[in-house]
């Protein structure tokens, strides 16, 4: 499904070059859960970024269901984005004002699907995130673990191929996270959804098929 081969990546300042990424490669089979492990620095966000096509690289390729991605448009990659990869953040990212339903409903009235559609599946996904009687709440009502499902609920919206997670569990206590990484085991074990996290917890790793271990930009 993801081909990552030989990719490169630097960030470039007016007195130096850091180089990020050094010659990464590695692949991801439809419906597998992998995690990508390492201190910080050391290119895991960065890895992510360009997996989610919101960075591009110095050299190298990524293919995603064979096709590659360094050939799209930035509007190209936009509609990519959108319609076959979600995105879970450590600080989730709901937008304030909106209440559940509509953080939810959001991707998919950029997807331009039908109203009913939306408002049927909204409901549908905040339900299978035991959110079922918290339509009406606004985010700063929920706790931090009720966010986060509310943020995957939001990430499954438009029926992506590919779930990003970057650090889903890092602003959550023990159990909020414990209850959030059930969810993307059960995502991926029950709905075949294909799962890239990055994390620094090995028990949060340990829900994984596979782990991918990175220093200094390099995959070890």
């Amino acid at each position: 499904m993801v081909k990552i081969a030989n990719v490169y990546k630097s960030y470039i300042t007016k007195h130096n070059k850091t180089e990020v990424l050094k010659d990464v490669s590695f692949t991801v089979e439809d419906g597998e859960f992998l995690s990508i492990m390492g201190p910080s620095g050391c290119g895991k966000s960065t890895l992510l970024n360009i997996l989610g096509c919101m960075d591009c690289f110095d050299a190298g390729t990524y293919e995603f269901d064979g096709a590659n991605m360094s050939k799209l448009s930035e509007k190209e990659l936009s509609l990519f984005r959108n319609k076959n990869i979600g995105f879970i953040f450590q600080s989730f990212h709901l937008i304030q004002k909106f209440t559940t339903i509509e953080n939810v409903e959001f991707p998919m009235g950029v997807a331009k699907r039908k109203i009913n559609d939306i408002k049927v599946r909204a409901k549908e996904l905040l339900e299978s995130v035991g959110l079922g009687d918290k339509f009406k709440n606004k985010s700063y009502e929920l706790s931090g673990g009720q966010q986060q499902r509310v943020a995957i609920a939001r990430a499954l919206a438009n029926k992506p191929k590919l779930l990003l997670a970057d650090e889903p569990t890092g602003n959550l206590d023990e159990e909020s996270g414990r209850q959030v990484m059930s969810i993307l085991k059960r995502l991926n074990s029950e709905e075949n959804v294909t799962i890239i996290m990055v994390t620094h917890d090995e028990k949060c790793a340990s829900y994984s098929d596979r782990i991918i271990r990175m220093v200094d930009g390099k995959i070890v």
